[in-house]
Formats: structure tokens, C-alpha cells, sequence
């Protein structure tokens, strides 16, 4: 199947986008799909996080909350262990100001100090260890035209992603939960590069869909070869969230700093608004300077669930005391 944005331009594509993007994904067969958590872990974590976000002063308990999303205690309470290695109290917790408010202060300076550690460094310990390429300017801004972006959806911890590639590595991702929002993600991303042709191709993107979402294949030795497709500027704050390290966060004052434009604050906001590689450009890690979590383009309730999930792999969740274990 294929789609297309007029006008329309197609070249011959690579005859195999996966090898020519240097992806090599040990074990991975590509005529089977990734295997996802349980289909139904992230709509019950969906439906969580959207009624703690309106209750959260109330400091509800678990089983209101389980009552709330329409499932048993004990269903919601082993969800969110499996989903993230939390209880629901403890991704509450992972989500309020003040845990946003220290995470800034702790990484207050973390896009001066990322990587000094190099490989070793306890901020790669959860790294998808990605490489990047910037696509020409020119090519921005002609929209694409010349471009074959395959693509194909997936399953991931976040919902249904829909995964954009090129011969030359990853250039899109973006995430929704129902047949329509679909639609809607799909022309959003599409349009972002008018003139490129669009090939549905779940064998090529399938690699890549797993290579970012199943963990173990979070590995050095086979990075993530993605390529950035936007103008200067964008590229430019792009490449800085990409030195955020996993679990931390980083304001868009302070990335405008970073690039030397301290006063561009808002124009930073719009480019990671319109960043195209949700969760592997780590726009999510992005807060206000109060701690706000402010806006993501696929949703607040996934930004909460994004944070929280990275909360609980990396363990800096606050333990319950004893008696609040089930």
C-alpha cells in the first residue's frame, strides 16, 4: 500500500532500507512483529494517569483508582509492575512538581556535563545509544521531494506507534490510541515532508520499531541510526535534547542557552514541539522552568506515562514503606 502527499516525487528506494541504514538487530526476525507488553497494559495505564491527573490533591488510593479505570485492585496494581516496575502510588509520586522541581535542580547543569563520563558513565546505563545525520538544508526545504519514507505500525509501551524511516536511518515517530487518531498522526507526520513518497512496509520498519522499544536491545554495539529532517535551527535544538540523559530533565530556557540563543526560549518550545522523533529525541524530558510539564504534541497523558515509565526503569522511584506492598 502506498500514500502520498502531493505533488509527488519517487525515487528508486534502497533494496533493503534496514541494511543500507546500517541497523543490524541481532535475533530479530522481521517477518514477526516485536513482542509488545499485553495489549491492554497501556490503556489501563492511560485511564490511570488521566484520572491521577485530576485527582491527584486528593491522594486517592488504590482502590479508588482501580475503580476510577473500571478494573480490580489487584489487575491495576500488577499492570503498572509490569508496564513499569511501579506501584501506582509510586508513579504518582514519580510525576509530582516537586520530584519535577528536584530532577531540574539535581540536572541543573546536565547538558554541560553529559557524556563525560563516556560509555561507562551511569547516565548511559538506560541509553538507546543513538547515531544521527542531519538531512541537508536543501532538502528540507524542497519538503522532502526525492525522499521514500517507509512506514509502518507498531506496537509499544506508549500505545500504538507509527515508525517512518528512510534509506538512511529512522526520521519518524509518533504515537495515538485509536483508528482515527491513526489518520490524524499519519497526516501530521506527512505533511511535516509534502513531497516525499510513502511506502507502507512493515517488514523494513519493524527492526526499527524493535530496536526502540524492547530494552534489552538497547545496546552500544548496534546503535539507532537516525536522520534529523527540519530546518537549521530546529536540527540545532534537536541534537541538544538528544545529550539529555534517560530519567533526567532539562528546561527549554536552558537548551536555548546551550545553543547560545538564551533569549529564544519560545522559538526552542516550537521546534521541540515539532520535534518528528518522539521518545527517541527526547522531547519529553523537556520541562518548564517551574517543573510544569507543559505541552507534548502526542498528548500530556503520555508525556506523564513516558516520565513515569522512565522513573521506574531507572529505580529512582521513591520505595513504599512495607506495608504498602501487595
Amino acid at each position: 500500500m502506498t500514500m502520498s502527499m502531493a505533488p509527488l516525487s519517487i525515487t528508486p528506494s534502497s533494496p533493503d532500507p534496514v541494511a543500507a541504514a546500517g541497523l543490524i538487530v541481532p535475533g530479530c526476525d522481521r517477518a514477526v512483529p516485536c513482542e509488545p507488553p499485553p495489549p491492554d497494559d497501556y490503556a489501563v495505564v492511560r485511564a490511570a494517569i488521566a484520572y491521577l491527573s485530576t485527582h491527584w490533591r486528593d491522594q486517592p488510593d488504590l482502590k479508588s483508582i482501580a475503580s476510577a479505570v473500571g478494573v480490580s485492585p489487584v489487575k491495576i496494581e500488577r499492570t503498572f509492575r509490569r508496564w513499569a516496575g511501579l506501584s501506582p502510588k509510586q508513579f504518582l509520586q514519580a510525576l509530582t512538581l516537586d520530584n519535577a522541581r528536584r530532577m531540574l535542580k539535581a540536572d541543573a547543569s546536565v547538558l554541560d556535563t553529559t557524556y563525560e563520563l563516556g560509555l561507562s558513565g551511569p547516565a548511559r546505563l538506560h541509553d538507546l545509544f543513538v547515531t544521527h545525520e542531519a538531512m541537508t538544508p536543501g532538502a528540507f526545504r524542497v519538503g522532502g521531494e526525492g525522499l521514500v519514507i517507509r512506514w509502518g505500525w507498531h506496537a509499544s509501551p506508549f500505545g500504538r506507534s507509527l515508525v517512518m524511516i528512510t534509506d538512511r536511518g529512522l526520521c519518524g515517530i509518533a504515537f495515538t490510541d485509536t483508528a482515527e487518531g491513526d489518520r490524524k498522526a499519519f497526516a501530521d507526520m506527512a505533511s511535516r515532508w509534502p513531497c516525499a513518497a510513502y511506502v507502507e512496509d512493515f517488514a523494513a520498519t519493524l527492526p526499527y520499531a524493535t530496536r526502540i522499544f524492547e530494552r534489552d536491545r538497547w545496546r552500544p554495539d548496534t546503535p539507532l541510526r537516525i536522520v534529523l529532517i527540519g530546518s537549521d535551527f530546529e536540527v540545532c535544538v534537536w541534537e541538544t535534547l538528544l545529550k539529555v540523559p534517560f530519567a533526567a530533565a532539562t528546561t527549554y530556557s536552558d537548551v536555548a542557552a546551550h545553543i547560545g540563543r538564551p533569549t529564544a526560549a519560545r522559538a526552542v518550545g516550537g521546534a521541540v514541539g515539532r520535534n518528528p522523533l518522539s521518545f527517541v529525541v527526547p522531547c519529553h524530558r523537556v520541562l518548564g522552568k517551574s517543573g510544569d510539564l507543559t505541552g507534548y504534541h502526542w498528548g500530556l497523558t503520555r508525556k506523564r506515562a513516558i516520565l513515569g515509565w522512565e522513573a521506574g526503569i531507572a529505580g529512582i522511584a521513591e520505595e513504599e514503606p512495607a506495608a504498602g506492598r501487595r
